[in-house]
């Protein structure tokens, strides 16, 4: 299981030294060698590394204690479905390390030179696909460290989160409102009631993206692969369905019930019509999107759990997603 107990000094010497040595050690292994200076981005939730290597560039990622199962999950990832993750050229579970080939174009790159939804319609079903080869093994991920987030648990974290008024900035400019508050608290009875009424479909839980968009998506020669799991839980399948359609629906501008959203929603869906009818998925689908808001604001809150002064600059992240919760879904419901 993954552990990092305080949070690591990224911009420290020895902690770079260390860093770096790993990096070349792994390199040296797998019969590389770095060939420049390394380029930084530093965000709240983890530091990325392009590193310049005589195969082409590497990419290292850090992630800080709140997102460090990423490292481990992409490992176990590229174990059960090679053909949909990079395959990393090392991880360090323990202090939430991990080294990547470089993935090449991603989908949104793509959508700027041809913008045609019919490329979504193809990199869903393989997503969909991972998601059914990794169900199987859902507790084992929640004992390595991914987070819960099944609908049996899920209506709980609501109340927990509900709690952290700190983090929900209650009464501050970003933060949640007192009326607001209130109205959120008054939904927890409903809230849990939807839970239960979407496990009760039994459709498996498992690995969850939860912010699948277009830059979350290699779009390469060899088909799609997803990548950046940070925000990753095992949860409900479908609550994947509530950033890719929204970040779609505003990319392209497109309405509620435009027919492209529902096209897109049905070719993701399309893996589990062996298993249940058209109607269960639908309304399983309906009720995993409108629960989403509470699962992408625990992932923030995981994100900036920090004592990095910049992750001031993203904290509204976690009242504002909750807030999302008496949002409209970004596709009309049964359309």
């Amino acid at each position: 299981m993954t552990t990092i107990e305080r949070a690591p000094d990224w911009s420290g010497e020895q902690w770079r030294t260390q860093a770096r040595s790993w990096v070349d050690e792994q390199l040296t292994r797998a019969g590389r060698r770095v060939t420049g200076p390394v380029e930084p981005r530093v965000r709240p939730w983890s530091l990325v590394w392009r590193v310049p290597t005589d195969g082409g560039p590497v990419w290292f990622k850090a992630n800080n204690r709140g997102t460090a199962h990423e490292a481990a999950l992409i490992a176990r990832l590229a174990r059960l479905t090679p053909e949909r993750v990079l395959t990393p050229i090392a991880v360090d579970p323990e202090r939430g390390w991990s080294l990547l080939p470089d993935g090449g174009e991603s989908l949104r790159g793509l959508l700027g030179r041809d913008p045609d939804l019919t490329h979504w319609e193809r990199a869903l079903p393989g997503y969909a696909a991972l998601q059914l080869a990794t169900a199987a093994q859902a507790d084992e991920l929640v004992a390595s460290g991914v987070p819960d987030h099944r609908p049996e648990v899920l209506a709980d974290l609501f109340v927990e989160l509900l709690d952290d008024r700190a983090s929900l900035l209650l009464g501050a400019e970003e933060g949640l409102d007192p009326e607001m508050y209130d109205r959120l608290r008054a939904e927890v009875p409903s809230y849990a009631e939807r839970c239960r009424r979407l496990a009760e479909f039994g459709i498996p839980a498992t690995v969850q993206h939860d912010d699948l968009h277009d830059d979350n998506v290699f779009a390469g020669p060899d088909g799609y692969r997803y990548f950046d799991w940070g925000d990753a839980s095992v949860a409900h399948p479908f609550g994947t369905l509530l950033v890719t359609l929204r970040s779609i629906r505003y990319a392209d501008e497109l309405a509620v019930d435009d027919a492209g959203l529902a096209r897109l929603r049905d070719a993701y869906l399309e893996a589990w019509t062996d298993r249940y009818d058209r109607r269960t998925l639908l309304e399983a689908a309906d009720l995993a999107i409108t629960l989403g808001p509470v699962s992408r604001s625990l992932s923030w809150r995981r994100a900036l759990d920090t004592t990095e002064e910049s992750r001031s600059e993203y904290a509204a992240a976690v009242p504002g997603w909750l807030s999302e919760l008496f949002a409209a879904s970004p596709i009309r419901p049964n359309s």
